[in-house]
């Protein structure tokens, strides 16, 4: 069931979101080459010290992390470790937290200095197919018409849209109804967007296939031809006035 969140929860949700923000900027300006992806792991167990709050994903269905970092052809759900970030990569860090039983959720990709044309491309098509998904997140649209704006614009540029990880409802926890499509089907749920839904817009686009399999882990997804994915999410308030969105500083 969808729950239309209230004033007060709305409220408790922004602060939550803006503070995952602040996290997701700290490792955004860390990311280089030579950095060590379980370091953004460390930085995660620090920043949730000293903010007192609890970190969403950690044992979240038995994950054992505190947040996703997924490179090159990891599409999500890729385990922090002693991977070495080189020049040319494609990192994607997934992070949420729960502050006082309030849930935020958001990712970013970022290019790691001096990576192809392709590899640029791809993460700034997928920024912008969040960006077009939420500008049709208001009043009196459905899903479907923000998973059309995404699965058209990444086929306009040549990409394509991950089909079996979708974006979500969010908030009071971290997966809720409805469920948001990357990309439109004849049987799809299409729900109306009424004020005081909160959802993850979360738009994955891959350079090739996407066709994926899971990691021997039992986690991480990657692209079955070994081609690059990028993963870009927002937690949107879906209000009178337009969308709102949660998850930036």
């Amino acid at each position: 069931m969808i729950v239309l969140k209230t004033p007060t929860q709305l409220e408790g949700i922004r602060k939550a979101n803006r503070l995952g923000a602040e996290f997701l900027q700290i490792c955004y300006d860390y990311l280089k080459p030579g950095v060590v992806t379980i370091e953004l792991e460390e930085l995660a167990i620090k920043f949730c010290e000293f903010r007192k709050v609890t970190p969403a994903f950690y044992k979240f269905n038995g994950f054992p992390c505190r947040l996703c970092v997924s490179v090159n052809d990891e599409v999500l759900h890729g385990f922090p470790s002693d991977k070495i970030i080189k020049e040319g990569d494609l990192v994607s860090v997934d992070f949420g937290i729960n502050k006082d039983g309030y849930v935020s959720d958001s990712a970013f990709t970022k290019v790691i200095e001096f990576a192809n044309e392709e590899t640029r491309d791809l993460a700034k098509i997928t920024k912008e197919c969040l960006y077009r998904g939420i500008a049709n997140a208001k009043i009196g649209n459905t899903i479907k018409d923000i998973s059309n704006t995404i699965q058209d614009h990444a086929i306009k540029n040549n990409f394509d849209v991950i089909r079996d990880y979708v974006g979500h409802g969010v908030g009071l926890s971290l997966h809720e109804p409805p469920k948001i499509y990357n990309y439109v089907f004849n049987s799809m749920l299409n729900y109306e967007l009424k004020p005081g839904m909160i959802i993850a817009i979360e738009p994955m686009l891959v350079s090739g296939s996407y066709d994926i399999y899971v990691d021997s882990n039992n986690w991480t997804v990657r692209t079955l031809d070994k081609s690059l994915s990028a993963h870009f999410e927002h937690s949107i308030a879906i209000l009178e006035n337009g969308p709102e969105i949660l998850s930036k500083l």
